[in-house]
């Protein structure tokens, strides 16, 4: 089970003026009192006395470091939270999913979805699974959230009623990943994106039977104010998937560059590999939600509206554009090219990635010790840094 942070540093230390700005800042962005105080990077790792450090062990030179399994753990904690945001879009829109309505929903942006949805939950589950195997393997303490799982189900027909890690029914998606890679620009040079779509507070599953009645049918565009009230909540998921793959995306590529351990390196990139892979796929499916015949749905209870972006008659909307565009990268100096962007660790790090989440209202209602517990992990794993060449 992973510690709390404490007021001071894992060495037993003051916390420093910047830790303490750190503190405020994240208060900050989550608006909530501060949930780090201290929170040191040394020792977060939580080896739970792997031998891994010890002096003069006879280890391989490619024994993972220390860096190595932060950086492992918070991405195995990242993967645990995918898994249950997953899991609860499985259970109602996957290919055996139990909301008849919401699967038409869904099957409006592509055929395909729920069988999409199933095998991306299955991704996530083999990731969470490995690394939690790997880091035992190693003789570090695994990642287990369990205690933190006590956010409640949707009450719609086929949500299952437990606690979960996630919370769907609240979302604010950050579309600003449409427009990025529409771009010639980087955001590790500065630069901003509008957002494609204002999503907030809106769900992105059905909260419950009388809200989005399971018969409901979806017809294109959506007739009645249950179909328009469903098809929303789809439109909203179909952006909320790619937001959440992209950004693991840039995770798993900024964490690439900190590794020491060239096996950990191996884990790292390919399971980064996959989670472009879903970027790929979710990307096309959100565009749909706001092309030609679908554009134009609005949620009758938030207001959420989804445009036709290709009326803007510009390349930074136009939906069947969903590969890079070339951008600046390392130096303004060298050629544009296409890369996953952001890839530093201020942009696109653990904290980052923590940051993200926690102001997408992912993690509403959770408690001042699961932010703790995250913001601990993220910290360790953005301090990681390559020690072998």
């Amino acid at each position: 089970m992973l510690e709390d942070a404490s007021t001071t540093t894992n060495d037993g230390r003051a916390a420093s003026p910047a830790e303490q700005d750190l503190d405020g800042h994240w208060n900050r962005v989550i608006g909530r009192r501060a949930f780090l105080r201290g929170a040191g990077v040394a020792g977060a790792t939580a080896l739970a006395g792997s031998g891994l450090l010890a002096a003069g062990a006879a280890a391989s030179v490619d024994t993972p470091t220390a860096g190595d399994i932060a950086i492992l753990r918070f991405l195995c904690a990242a993967e645990i939270l995918e898994t249950d945001l997953w899991e609860q879009y499985e259970e109602l829109g996957g290919v055996n999913g139990g909301n008849s309505s919401y699967m038409l929903a869904l099957e409006n942006l592509d055929g395909d979805m729920p069988q999409y949805i199933s095998d991306n939950t299955d991704d996530e589950r083999s990731h969470a699974a490995f690394l939690n195997a790997y880091l035992h393997s190693q003789g570090a303490m695994p990642v287990n959230l369990d205690r933190f799982r006590t956010l409640p189900s949707s009450k719609a027909t086929g949500a299952k009623q437990i606690g979960r890690l996630t919370n769907l029914m609240s979302l604010n998606v950050d579309t600003s990943w449409y427009t990025r890679y529409r771009s010639t620009k980087n955001p590790d040079f500065g630069a901003s994106f509008p957002q494609a779509v204002h999503i907030h507070n809106q769900p992105a599953i059905p909260l419950n039977n009388q809200d989005t009645p399971p018969g409901t049918g979806q017809p294109v565009p959506p007739t009645t104010r249950h179909a328009r009230r469903m098809q929303a909540i789809a439109n909203a998921a179909g952006f909320h998937f790619a937001m959440i793959e992209q950004g693991g995306s840039s995770l798993y590529t900024t964490m690439s560059l900190k590794a020491s351990s060239l096996e950990v390196l191996r884990i790292i990139v390919s399971i980064g590999g996959v989670e472009v892979d879903h970027f790929a796929v979710w990307h096309d499916k959100a565009g749909n939600a706001v092309a030609q015949p679908l554009a134009g749905v609005t949620d009758p209870e938030t207001g959420t509206h989804f445009p036709d972006l290709n009326a803007r008659d510009s390349e930074l909307f136009q939906t069947n554009l969903i590969f890079p565009e070339p951008c600046d990268f390392l130096d303004k100096g060298l050629p544009a090219c296409s890369v996953i962007r952001p890839s530093t660790t201020q942009n696109s790090g653990a904290v980052a990635a923590v940051r993200a989440l926690t102001a997408d209202n992912l993690f509403q209602g959770q408690t001042p010790a699961f932010f703790r517990t995250l913001m601990r992990l993220a910290q360790a794993a953005d301090a990681a840094h390559r020690t072998r060449v």
